[in-house]
């Protein structure tokens, strides 16, 4: 939560650019807007943001900022990642053995489904 504040926009710089397509509550946004209205940051592309899906008005008419509607990640290659992920997960389950990516609360549990 705001691991980017204002000491980190700082050491940006005039010249410094953020990028966030990850989490919106990582960046202290309202220091993000002041130092972009101000120059104190180059500019900023922002695919996510820290009350969506609500945008801050002021980053709205900023030359310096591009935004995306939390869209960045689906590209070609992330989805293919995704499927690749699912696809091996499932072979993993209905082999009984270890999934890629498991959650506390199993799709097992849930469906009182027993290995086979």
């Amino acid at each position: 939560h705001h691991i980017v504040n204002k000491e980190v926009l700082g050491a940006l710089g005039k010249d410094g650019v953020i990028i966030n397509i990850g989490r919106g509550a990582l960046i202290e946004e309202r220091g993000l807007v002041k130092a972009l209205v101000e120059g104190e940051v180059g500019g900023a592309g922002l695919d996510v943001f820290e009350d969506e899906p609500n945008v801050p008005e002021e980053l709205l008419g900023l030359d310096n900022v591009v935004l995306s509607p939390h869209q960045a990640v689906l590209t070609p290659e992330s989805m293919q990642a995704a499927e690749d992920v699912v696809v091996a997960n499932l072979e993993a389950f209905f082999s009984n053995n270890p999934l890629l990516t498991p959650i506390k609360m199993g799709l097992r549990e849930v469906l009182d489904i027993k290995p086979l």
